[in-house]
């Protein structure tokens, strides 16, 4: 499938500017609507907020809830070009792996999870001033290191994307990024490209074996969660990101059936949104819908909680789309303007001259501001 080109989609489509709190970007959707956000060239039904914060309610289809108190303030971080010619570049490698996001059990095949529910104290809540977020829709890719600037040029315009996802942070990263600097980040914002910041830290206890050694221990999962967003949040201020910015989450495929694990990565995942939003940031999480983002849905319905603003999900079908939420997410689950769909991995592509390995996205969710 063809998308629009940039210059269309910032004529017609989105970049959208959102004074909003989570109740608009990002929670489950759930009771009555929210007020609507300001969308161009289209209107955007409000989202209700999350799960309340109530140690009262009902547990979730396991366990009891389980209530941790918000960290303390010391617990978290302080702080159209045209397009020119190029020489064709050797294309580096991917940053995700192909194979085990989209091989394996079906939706249907996938064995039962039981999660207890993990709620904790969300700082959005108690926020004087609303969270702003900027939301992209339109074609998106990313790459295992950032591009060289002329090669971003080159793509803008030529490409279908307006979007990109940058590695931004992260012990587990797959590739160098030597050209990641607040420069890089101020010249291709200034060509008119969106940033869609990621985080690759640990992993799931149960992954298979590979490159990604260092896993989340169950025991420290809420705890060390909230200790890499920190040092997410410490990247995105150093390349001049704002307040608002989500951060995206990586979790690599892993085997699901094992209970455990999966309360773990969730475990990680609520303590990782708690932190970024009591930093001012938003949260994000990307991982394929047999694993992460099965178990991400689950981890909303048992009531858990902060979730993050954003779903970023890999289910290589070929489908431009986010409204199907590859059979995983429903239509009550970030369904406003909160989703990013990988849909095509290990594409080789050249624009302007300049060539590239890249993942396909369709971005409908927020952006870096």
């Amino acid at each position: 499938m063809r998308y629009l080109g940039p210059a269309a989609l910032t004529a017609a489509s989105l970049v959208l500017l959102l004074a909003t709190d989570q109740a608009v970007v990002g929670m489950p959707t759930a009771g009555p609507a929210a007020a609507p956000a300001r969308v161009l060239a289209r209107t955007a039904p409000g989202l209700a907020p999350g799960p309340a914060l109530d140690p009262g309610l009902a547990p979730g289809p396991a366990l009891d809830p389980v209530f941790d108190p918000a960290p303390t303030a010391q617990q978290l971080p302080a702080q159209q070009l045209p397009a020119q010619q190029l020489p064709t570049q050797a294309a580096p490698a991917v940053a995700h792996q192909a194979a085990a996001l989209t091989e394996g059990r079906t939706a249907a095949e996938a064995p039962p999870v039981r999660l207890r529910r993990r709620l904790l104290a969300d700082p959005l809540r108690s926020r004087r001033e609303p969270l702003p977020a900027e939301v992209f829709t339109g074609a998106g890719f990313d790459a295992c290191s950032a591009p060289p600037v002329e090669t971003m040029r080159a793509w803008w315009g030529t490409s279908p994307y307006g979007a990109v996802g940058i590695y931004t942070s992260g012990r587990q990263r797959a590739c160098g990024q030597s050209r990641l600097t607040a420069d890089w980040v101020r010249e291709v914002r200034e060509m008119g490209w969106q940033l869609i910041p990621t985080h690759v830290g640990r992993q799931a206890p149960c992954m298979a074996a590979g490159s990604k050694t260092q896993r989340i221990d169950p025991a420290q999962a809420v705890q060390q969660g909230r200790e890499e967003a920190a040092e997410a949040v410490r990247a995105v201020q150093g390349l001049g990101l704002r307040v608002g910015t989500p951060v995206y989450l990586d979790v690599e495929a892993y085997p699901r059936g094992d209970s455990a694990c999966s309360q773990a990565v969730m475990d990680f995942t609520v303590g990782w949104t708690q932190a970024l939003h009591g930093a001012g940031f938003r949260s994000g999480f990307y991982s394929s819908t047999n694993s992460g983002v099965a178990d991400l849905a689950a981890a909303a319905r048992a009531g858990s909680g902060p979730l993050p603003d954003a779903v970023w999900y890999a289910n290589w079908d070929d489908r431009a789309t986010t409204t199907d939420g590859a059979g995983r997410l429903g239509d009550d689950l970030w369904a406003d303007h909160a989703r990013i769909h990988q849909h095509h991995g290990n594409a080789q592509e050249s624009y302007g001259g300049a060539a590239l390995a890249v993942d396909r996205n369709q971005v409908d969710g927020p952006v870096a501001r």
